[in-house]
């Protein structure tokens, strides 16, 4: 499942890059876990907001101070069980809150494979949202062309090389995060094509 286009660079980068890669796949999922939030009134939506929000400040150096580890439970407790909702929507919220879970432990001791975890979750849940929405007739074969040129997929691979090519730039820091943030908003619409107050 994994984009070939983004394995081979990804053991290449930097702690602060890791990190950035990360938090920006945490931004681009966060409005999956919003609407479930609102809908389903679980969950503190605010506090894992001003969580994800603290990364960003935190690579950018602003000074602004957040214990990350003490949070990590924190966000733990915003995982919404699999057993207990018994709807699609839990699912794409449980790896919103898992990627950002990610992104702290990313922040405090960078590991690649963490994040890279984190990058197949996110193409992975793009896959399956599609594969949802296919006619249930066609062909495994059919299938597998149908997600992969799908335009949720084809956006998903290009948010990941698009990550990739900011974070390797020779902008500075600051900058590379500004694109990398406004880029991974994406007008309020997530991995999935949806958007919180939908």
């Amino acid at each position: 499942m994994s984009d070939p286009r983004v394995d081979k660079e990804f053991y290449d980068l930097k702690d602060w890059q890791l990190a950035a890669y990360c938090v920006a796949m945490s931004e681009r999922m966060f409005p999956n876990f919003a609407l479930f939030s609102r809908i389903m009134e679980f969950g503190d939506t605010n506090k894992m907001r001003q969580i994800l929000d603290a990364v960003w400040d935190h690579l950018n150096n602003t000074g602004a101070k957040m214990n990350f580890e003490v949070q990590l439970d924190k966000v733990e407790a915003n995982m919404p069980n699999l057993e207990e909702f018994d709807m699609y929507g839990a699912s794409p919220a449980l790896d919103a809150i898992v990627s950002l879970y990610s992104t702290l432990n990313t922040v405090l001791s960078a590991d690649a494979g963490e994040v890279f975890n984190v990058s197949n979750m996110s193409r992975e849940a793009v896959a399956t949202f599609i594969e949802m929405n296919a006619d249930d007739q066609i062909s495994d074969d059919e299938l597998v062309r149908f997600i992969n040129t799908h335009d949720l997929m084809q956006q998903e691979d290009d948010f990941h090389a698009d990550i990739i090519e900011i974070v390797q730039d020779d902008l500075p820091r600051r900058e590379a995060l500004a694109e990398l943030r406004e880029l991974a908003h994406n007008d309020g619409y997530s991995n999935l094509g949806i958007s919180s107050s939908e």
